[in-house]
């Protein structure tokens, strides 16, 4: 019980800590502890090598709390608990499992021919578009970059261009743009190409091309593979182009990605990565034409086209360009899903087999990767998490990964590509003869009641809370959906048993 609060003292913390550039509170603590890097540690789903680098942290229940008294949200509304958060760090180091594997897991990897430190790469955008961004990300460890796409046709940004879906005031789980190609020239582009290639040399560069009409893709592609690019990455998949023809409206059509692979191939030999859409009814139809006609790799997904909350004073829409918008991508946590769907359907395609995939789509932490390799992927992409938070987040992506290898024996990346293939089937093939029973925890029951209200006007009906507080299951009305479990805010409730359905109860 006391393990299960400690957890949630520390998630909260973590939950509420603004993730300051330079943590004041770290600066602040007599003890020199890492107390912004730990929290930031946890935030990203990393609290077991939090705890392990915090080490036994028992003098902060007797400190005079200086970390409190710096911390900037302190200015905002209340500092963050950062005293408990430590001493629930202390609690999680003494009671969980050690680690005792003394290899360091294999994060290279192979990807289309070059050898690659690690497989989390920068997405094409933004956050990969000049030398000083790209060399910062490269010297903290990311193991490659996507060039934020390279367009011959001019074009003008609008301001603003970003709105957001808020998690909590300090994290988003929606991410809205507007933003188009590089604003940089091509010639630019070129002399920032060999820069890079020059000074990072073992770092994968891949320059993201889009062109209006086939001439141009392939004058494109013979410029980039000229200044040094490692392969190429063809978006087939931006959703807000201001011209009509590019991006996503190649994406949807088959005959427009193949007719635009091979002029690619036209001008370059290096390998090249198709970027999907999943704006496409199916994604397999434009996967196998960028394939049949000589991609080597796929990449899945951009941006979703969306439209944020209306603004119920003047009825105009984020981002709001003097008065208007326009339908934007949505990236972030909230389009993973759909984004590891994407995956699924290519990896288990059988004529797709063997082809290299690269995943994109709300990727934060390293169970966000996890989640993509174990779908297929061999290649990892991510930019929203580093627009929120720096390409920091990298460090506990790294290390988040590698203990999770130790701990599971596996000493190299590979070994994880596409290990949760076989575990996800046709509805058909679900079992449907047995149940699994919601099990209450009365010990952690704080009578909120949510549970009740949930079964009741969401569910069968089959939860009682009785006037001391106690909480019954009829199981004649349970169905097994598990609502309960999933509203519950304490961890009261958790999954049973499996076993065989009664017919009588039935």
């Amino acid at each position: 019980m006391l393990m299960d609060y400690s957890r949630q003292i520390m998630r909260d913390a973590a939950s509420e800590c603004l993730l300051c550039t330079e943590s004041a509170c770290q600066k602040a603590c007599p003890k020199g502890y890492a107390t912004g890097d730990l929290l930031r540690s946890v935030r990203f789903k990393n609290e077991e090598v939090a705890a392990m680098n915090a080490g036994s942290t028992s003098i902060c229940a007797e400190c005079s709390k200086e970390c409190e008294k710096a911390c900037i949200r302190g200015k905002m509304d209340r500092p963050v608990n950062i005293s408990g958060f430590m001493q629930s760090l202390g609690q999680l180091n003494k009671f969980q499992e050690k680690c005792t594997a003394d290899t360091d897991p294999d994060l290279s990897i192979d990807f289309l021919g070059f050898k690659c430190i690690n497989p989390f790469f920068l997405s094409s955008s933004v956050v990969g578009s000049n030398y000083e961004m790209i060399s910062k990300a490269f010297d903290l460890g990311w193991g490659g970059v996507v060039y934020k796409t390279i367009t011959s046709f001019p074009h003008d940004e609008v301001s603003p261009r970003f709105d957001v879906v808020h998690d909590t005031p300090s994290s988003f789980i929606g991410f809205k743009n507007l933003e188009e190609s590089s604003e940089h020239t091509l010639e630019e582009n070129k002399e920032i190409f060999r820069a890079l290639k020059r000074d990072y040399p073992d770092r994968m560069l891949i320059a993201s091309l889009m062109g209006m009409n086939d001439d141009d893709w392939t004058y494109l592609a013979k410029e980039l593979t000229e200044a040094g690019a490692d392969a190429l990455e063809l978006n087939f998949s931006c959703p807000h182009m201001a011209y009509d023809g590019l991006g996503s409206d190649v994406g949807v059509h088959p005959e427009l990605v193949e007719q635009y692979v091979k002029a690619v191939r036209r001008g370059s030999s290096l390998p090249i990565i198709a970027k999907m859409t999943a704006q496409a009814t199916s994604i397999i139809p434009p996967a196998m034409a960028a394939i049949g006609a000589g991609a080597d790799s796929l990449a899945a997904i951009n941006t979703i086209k969306s439209i944020l909350d209306v603004n119920i004073d003047d009825f105009s829409s984020g981002p709001d360009v003097a008065g208007k918008t326009a339908v934007g991508g949505l990236s972030g946590k909230s389009v993973k899903p759909l984004a590891l769907r994407s995956i699924y359907d290519m990896a288990t395609y059988d004529k797709l087999h063997g082809v290299p995939l690269s995943g994109i789509g709300g990727i934060e932490s390293w169970r966000d990767c996890l989640d993509f390799i174990s779908l297929g992927c061999v290649n990892i992409q991510a930019t929203t998490a580093i627009m929120q938070y720096g390409y920091r987040i990298i460090t506990d992506i790294i290390s988040g990964m590698k203990h999770f290898m130790q701990k599971k024996g596996i000493r190299h990346i590979d070994e994880l590509v596409g290990c949760a293939l076989g575990n996800i089937v046709k509805p058909e093939e679900l079992n449907r003869h047995s149940i699994v029973y919601p099990k209450f925890l009365l010990n952690r029951c704080i009578e909120c009641g949510r549970c009740v209200l949930s079964c009741y006007d969401g569910g069968h009906q089959a939860l009682t809370m009785h006037d001391n507080g106690r909480i019954t299951m009829d199981p004649k009305k349970c169905v097994g959906c598990h609502l309960c479990l999933k509203v519950c805010p304490s961890d009261a409730i958790i999954e049973g048993p499996r076993i065989e359905r009664k017919k009588d109860i039935i």
